[in-house]
């Protein structure tokens, strides 16, 4: 895996495209709106976001527990955390909270019920809508843009690999080789 493609051109958003694509977002009808803020705040892919139920947001810890499917087995669960605002707007939008006291509903009704293909083309109109750049309108620029995100923010390299489902830090490694304004941010700590 690579940050950049053959041409050197970068494959995640720089902070102002995050910016620009989560207020995009945040203007969207309501269901589009969360799930392509979940993709943002949490890194997931697209076939685990699509799998999210109601029993996998926790409200009270800000934490959505998502299910690795890249690895080709089941059951291999990992816990990303969520800004506040995003949980609670979760519970407004799906009506979390009531679904987790319907134990067999809160388990069983996905909180978007769309396929792969319709979530892609979400993720891909509001890219553009923010005016992201042609060659990064996919949901793969959000997963790379939130750990190169959560590692500006001086989170450990093994908790954004944990977070991301990674199986090995080196598979995580790769966002430390941001360029630009990225690792300007990087650069400036070494003499504060």
């Amino acid at each position: 895996m690579q940050l950049h493609n053959s041409d050197g051109e970068k494959k995640y958003l720089t902070p102002d495209e995050r910016e620009k694509y989560i207020k995009q977002a945040t203007r969207q009808p309501r269901l589009v709106s969360t799930f392509c803020l979940m993709l943002v705040h949490s890194g997931c892919r697209i076939s685990e976001a699509l799998a999210l139920t109601a029993n996998k947001i926790d409200l009270e810890r800000n934490r959505v527990t998502i299910e690795t499917l890249k690895k080709r087995r089941t059951g291999d669960f990992r816990e990303v955390p969520l800004p506040p605002q995003f949980t609670a707007g979760l519970d407004l939008v799906h009506g979390i909270r009531e679904l987790q006291g319907k134990k067999d509903r809160g388990r069983k009704v996905k909180l978007w019920p769309w396929s792969r293909t319709t979530g892609w083309r979400y993720v891909k109109q509001v890219m553009q809508d923010a005016g992201i750049a042609r060659d990064l309108l996919s949901p793969k620029a959000l997963r790379h843009s939130f750990a190169v995100h959560a590692l500006s923010r001086d989170v450990p390299l093994n908790k954004v690999s944990e977070w991301l489902g990674h199986s090995a830090l080196e598979i995580t490694a790769i966002y430390t080789k941001v360029s630009g304004k990225e690792e300007d941010v990087f650069a400036a700590r070494m003499w504060e």
